[in-house]
């Protein structure tokens, strides 16, 4: 069968220039690419009549000598020094068009070997595992190796096949001029062999979704934010690539009693009324157990104490950080009418000399007096 004019095939006149002939090429290419047309003969045959078009047009030398001789004039250019093997015809335009079907792998002399992606999984603690550190159990699901063909993808009885196309190389190359273009190879993608009979577990892929449980040894002193690696646990590689990284990270459940703060805990502790005003101890919790604090006389509500060394040793060293507490004055509840005379009679007393003994809201008073002088003067 005689070959068609090739700017018929793609579509251009004569003057075309070489962005028209890559354009031209791209929408013929994606047109009737065998990956989007499977089992279509008609439509491999077109793309194969595109590619070698566009071929010999992209290449100054080789258009020239078409355009003077036609088809007869290019045999035996084809086998000269500057000829191109028939299965080495993808060029730049390939790069842009299936780049991102089948970039992502590692480019060498042979085919493309793909790392696996790295995964990550939100692990929630309560705070005192966090600060104490734990061992805890994982269920992760990911694309794991496929056991019943080995991730070969071929069906047991069987073995991929060499590629054709780029006879196993996983690539195929284009030379223009002085420069050679390699691409990943269409018709594998990059795998190098093709599958006829496709294992039935991973249905071709070589790798099937499964979950998987994991030991995972969270570190004492760990925060919300903080990431555990485990290398290797992330899902499989393909071509015999190695596989991802599996990135645990923490998450710490808010605490009923204690806030954190970097190395150090906050907490609010309520405090008698009769404790604020004649001192004494109070009992408040850290996350060692209980332990006695010192209130001194005359303690207001809002005032903090320190008790250092009781925080949190972080994960990366340093020294262990402190505990804060607050002490909130408790105003007491359902009095007596006892009590209650007892307070008033109390209260009686303390006005006979508030500037002695309520020294803030004197000074409150005062300051509200003045406010108001000014106001009307």
């Amino acid at each position: 069968m005689a070959k068609r004019d090739y700017y018929q095939v793609l579509e251009v006149s004569k003057s075309a220039s070489e962005a028209d002939l890559k354009k031209a090429y791209r929408r013929l290419a994606m047109k009737y690419h065998p990956d989007r047309n499977p089992g279509d003969a008609k439509a491999e045959d077109s793309f194969k009549e595109a590619k070698e078009a566009y071929e010999v047009l992209s290449d100054p030398q080789k258009r020239q000598i078409y355009d003077q001789y036609g088809h007869a004039g290019l045999e035996g250019a084809r086998q000269g020094p500057g000829g191109m093997d028939p299965g080495d015809v993808f060029g730049d335009i390939f790069g842009e068009v299936f780049g991102d079907i089948f970039g992502g792998g590692r480019r060498g002399g042979g085919r493309q070997v793909f790392r696996g992606s790295d995964l990550k999984y939100e692990l929630e603690l309560t705070l005192e595992e966090a600060v104490f550190g734990k061992t805890v159990n994982i269920d992760v699901p990911s694309l794991r190796e496929c056991q019943e063909c080995n991730g070969s993808g071929a069906a047991k009885g069987t073995k991929p096949v060499t590629c054709g196309t780029c006879q196993g190389q996983g690539q195929v190359s284009m030379r223009q001029g002085i420069f050679a273009v390699q691409q990943p190879c269409p018709q594998c993608r990059g795998r190098g062999v093709r599958i006829d009979q496709p294992c039935d577990s991973c249905y071709g892929q070589g790798r099937v979704r499964r979950t998987k449980t994991l030991e995972v040894k969270v570190p004492a002193g760990v925060d919300s934010g903080n990431q555990i690696r485990l290398s290797g646990e992330g899902e499989a590689g393909r071509n015999g690539g190695p596989a991802g990284d599996l990135f645990v990270e923490i998450h710490v459940k808010s605490h009923d009693i204690f806030e954190r703060d970097g190395a150090d805990l906050y907490c609010e502790v309520p405090l008698p009324f009769a404790t604020a005003v004649l001192g004494g101890e109070i009992e408040v919790p850290t996350l060692e157990g209980h332990v006695m604090l010192k209130i001194p006389a005359e303690t207001q509500s809002g005032k903090t104490f320190r008790l250092r060394g009781k925080g949190i040793r972080p994960v990366r060293g340093g020294g262990v950080g402190d505990l804060n507490c607050k002490v909130a004055v408790e105003t007491p509840v359902n009095l007596t009418a006892e009590q209650k005379d007892l307070l008033k009679r109390f209260d009686a007393a303390l006005k006979q000399n508030s500037e002695r003994h309520s020294p803030r809201s004197t000074s409150f008073l005062s300051g509200v007096k003045r406010f108001f002088d000014r106001m009307t003067s």
